[in-house]
C-alpha cells in the first residue's frame, strides 16, 4: 500500500480543521484515487461534517488502493498548526501512524497514532432546501457572532429580496437584513443554536463564499468550495425547534 501527499498550499487543510476540531474527537480519513474524504458525525447528533479534497489540489498525490487513516482529530490539528507559511506538508501512513512531515529549513517529523474508531462513517441524509443563498463566508461569521450578543439562538429568515438573520433576549433585539439576489419566491425561517454555526464558522477562511440551503424548520445545509473546484467543505446542522 501507497498512500503519500505533498501541499504546499497547507492553508487548505489547516483552515478546514480549525472548525472539525471544535466538533468532533475522533475522525476517519478516506483515501483513494479520487482524493480525501470525511464524513462524520458529533457525539450529539446535532451536525454533520463532510469534506472533500479532490486529488487535482495536493502538488504531490499517491494512493494506489482505498486507504483508512483513523485519528484523533485534536492532535492532528494540533500537529498542523506547527506547520509554517513557507512548509510543504506531505502526510504517509505506516500499520499504526499518520506520518506528518513539514519540509522546509528543516524537516520536521510527527508520527500520530492511528485509533480504533467505535462505527463507521455514516452517511449524510438526502435532503431538498427550498432555498439557496450564496454569502461571503467572512461576513456570515461576523452577523453571527453579533446575533450572540443577545441571545445563544439565531433565527435566519429567506423572503423574495433578503436574507434575516436575527435574534432577542431579555436586553435586546438584533436583526441583519441582507440582499441575497437569488431567485426566491416563498418565506422560509428556521433556528440554530448560535454556539454550533460558530465552530462550523471558524473555517471561515477554507474558502471566499459559503452557501447556505435553508428551509421551513429545516436542517442548515452550510457548504465551503474552494473556487478552483477541487475542495469542499460542508455541515448540516439540526434546527432548534419552538417549544409549543
Amino acid at each position: 500500500m501507497t498512500f503519500k501527499i505533498e501541499l504546499i498550499n497547507h492553508k487548505v487543510i489547516k483552515n478546514a480543521f480549525e472548525s472539525i476540531s471544535k466538533i468532533v474527537n475522533e475522525i476517519t480519513l478516506t483515501a483513494d484515487k479520487e482524493g480525501i474524504h470525511l464524513r462524520s458525525l458529533d457525539k450529539s447528533h446535532i451536525t454533520f461534517i463532510t469534506m472533500e479534497l479532490n486529488y487535482k489540489l495536493f502538488d504531490q498525490y499517491q494512493c494506489d488502493e482505498p486507504t483508512k487513516i483513523a485519528v484523533d482529530c485534536t492532535e492532528f490539528t494540533k500537529i498542523l498548526k506547527k506547520c509554517k507559511t513557507t512548509d510543504t506538508l506531505e502526510l504517509t501512513v505506516d500499520e499504526d501512524n499518520l506520518i506528518i512531515l513539514m519540509k522546509g529549513d528543516a524537516t520536521r517529523k510527527f508520527k500520530l497514532r492511528q485509533i480504533d474508531m467505535e462505527y463507521d462513517n455514516p452517511i449524510p441524509p438526502q435532503i431538498e432546501h427550498p432555498c439557496n443563498i450564496t454569502i461571503q463566508s467572512d461576513l456570515l461569521k461576523d452577523y453571527i457572532n453579533d446575533m450572540s450578543l443577545y441571545s445563544e439562538v439565531v433565527q435566519f429568515g429567506v423572503d423574495e429580496d433578503y436574507f434575516i438573520i436575527s435574534s432577542e433576549g431579555q436586553n435586546g433585539e438584533a436583526e441583519i437584513k441582507y440582499i441575497h439576489g437569488e431567485n426566491i419566491k416563498e418565506y422560509v425561517k428556521s433556528k440554530f443554536a448560535i454556539e454550533k454555526l460558530q465552530d462550523m464558522l471558524k473555517s471561515s477562511k477554507f474558502a471566499k463564499n459559503t452557501i447556505l440551503h435553508i428551509g421551513e424548520d429545516m436542517p442548515l445545509k452550510l457548504i465551503m468550495e474552494l473556487t478552483t473546484g477541487d475542495g469542499e467543505l460542508g455541515f448540516l446542522l439540526a434546527p432548534r425547534l419552538s417549544e409549543e
